[in-house]
C-alpha cells in the first residue's frame, strides 16, 4: 500500500487490504475466505430462487439470476428436455458445503498458519511469498493463476461437449463441439455481441484455455527473464520492476474485473445465444441520459421481482455500474502505485482559489 514515504504508517480498520500487503499467509486467508462467501451466496441464493420459482411465469420475469445461469449450461432439465429444476438443489447444497470448507481454510490461514508463507516449514509454500521487488516471484504466482483459469475454460468446453448446454434455437439441451477456427476466433473479438453459434463460443473458450495454460506454464518456468534487456554483458533490471507493489496489483485486478463487468453488461443486454430469452427475458433497449442504461422491451406485467424488470435488465445494469466503479478504483490505486499523492489535492485546490482571488483583487 502507498505510504507516501512513511514506513511506519498505520491504517484504519476499514483499510482491509493493508493487513495483507506484506503477509502472504493472510493474503491467502482473505482469498480463501472470499471464495467461501461467494460459494455461500451462490448456494443460498439458488435455493431461495428455486423455493419461490413459479413455473407458470417466464423465468426471465422472476428473480432467477442463478437459475438462469444453471439453465443456460444445461442444468435442471428432465429426460424430456423440459426445465423442471431437477438437480439444482443438489448443486446449491454442494456450494453451501464447500463454503464451510473454504471458510474453515480461511480461518486456518488467518489464525493458525504462518502470517507469511516465507516462514512456513513447507518448502513448496515458501515459493508463494510476496516479494514485490522480485519479478520472478510475481510471475511465478501469476503463472498458477493463469493455469487455474485455463483449466476452468477446458472444463466448460468439455462439459458442453459431453453433457451439453442449452441451445435457444432448438429450445433444448444438446452436445456442442468446439469450432477451433483461429480466423473466426480473431474476428469474434470485434463482433462478439452478435455471436450466434454455440460452436464458436466453445471454440473461443478452447483457445483461451490453451493460451492461459501455456502462458501459465511459461511464467512458472521462465519467470521474468525473457523480458530483461542485456547491456554491456550484464542483464539490466526488469523493465516493470518499479511498478510491482500491492497497490499496483490491486489496481490491475480492479481494471480486469471492471472491464469484464462492462463487457458482460453489453453482451447480456443484446445477445440471445449466450443469454437465451427463455431464461433471461427479452433483449433490452440501450438508453443514455446522464449515464448509459438499458430498459426492457417486453411485456413485464407479470414480473414478480426486480421492481418489475426482467432478469436481463437487472443483470446488465448492475454489471455496468459495478464495472464503472471498479474502474474508478483502478485509476485511484494505479495513480497511488505511481506515487501520486492525493493528500496534496485539497491544498492544490486551495492554492488555486487563493490565486484566483488575488488576481481578481489585483
Amino acid at each position: 500500500m502507498q505510504t507516501y514515504g512513511n514506513p511506519e504508517v498505520t491504517y484504519g480498520w476499514w483499510a482491509g487490504n493493508s493487513v495483507v500487503t506484506n503477509r502472504s499467509g493472510r493474503f491467502i486467508a482473505s482469498h480463501v475466505g472470499h471464495t467461501g462467501l461467494i460459494c455461500f451466496a451462490a448456494g443460498g441464493s439458488t435455493l431461495w430462487e428455486l423455493a419461490r420459482f413459479d413455473p407458470s411465469l417466464p423465468m426471465g420475469h422472476q428473480s432467477s439470476l442463478f437459475l438462469a445461469h444453471l439453465a443456460s449450461i444445461g442444468i435442471g432439465f428432465d429426460e424430456a428436455g423440459v426445465w423442471t429444476g431437477v438437480g439444482v438443489a443438489s448443486i446449491a447444497i454442494v456450494h453451501l458445503v464447500f463454503s464451510m470448507v473454504y471458510g474453515a481454510g480461511g480461518l486456518l490461514h488467518a489464525v493458525l498458519f504462518e502470517e507469511d508463507v516465507q516462514n512456513s516449514s513447507v518448502i513448496q509454500a515458501k515459493k508463494f511469498k510476496l516479494d514485490w521487488k522480485d519479478p520472478d516471484n510475481q510471475t511465478f504466482i501469476l503463472g498458477h493463476h493463469l493455469i487455474f483459469m485455463g483449466v476452468a475454460c477446458v472444463w466448460f468446453v468439455e462439459w458442453a461437449r459431453i453433457h451439453g448446454i442449452y441451445d435457444p434455437v432448438l429450445e433444448g439441451v444438446r452436445q456442442v463441439n468446439y469450432n477451433l477456427d483461429l480466423s473466426m476466433i480473431w474476428q469474434r473479438q470485434f463482433d462478439f455481441l452478435e455471436i450466434d453459434s454455440l460452436e464458436d463460443v466453445m471454440g473461443g473458450h478452447a483457445f483461451l484455455g490453451f493460451a492461459e495454460i501455456t502462458g501459465g506454464a511459461f511464467h512458472i518456468i521462465a519467470g521474468s527473464t525473457p523480458w530483461q534487456t542485456k547491456r554491456l554483458g550484464e542483464f539490466s533490471k526488469f523493465k516493470g520492476a518499479e511498478l510491482l507493489s500491492a497497490e499496483a496489483v490491486l489496481s490491475w485486478s480492479l481494471a480486469g474485473i471492471g472491464w469484464m463487468a462492462i463487457v458482460a453488461a453489453f453482451w447480456c443486454a443484446s445477445n440471445t445465444t449466450v443469454y437465451p430469452e427463455s431464461w433471461y427475458g427479452e433483449v433490452l433497449e440501450f438508453k443514455f441520459s446522464v449515464a448509459p442504461y438499458w430498459v426492457d422491451t417486453g411485456d413485464l406485467s407479470d414480473s414478480s421481482a426486480f421492481w418489475g424488470h426482467s432478469t436481463r435488465a437487472a443483470l446488465s445494469n448492475v454489471h455496468y455500474y459495478l464495472g464503472f466503479f471498479f474502474l474508478q478504483g483502478h485509476f485511484f490505486h494505479a495513480l497511488r502505485a505511481l506515487g501520486f499523492n492525493f493528500k496534496n489535492v485539497p491544498s492544490a485546490i486551495g492554492n488555486q482559489k487563493a490565486s484566483n482571488i488575488i488576481t481578481i483583487d489585483g
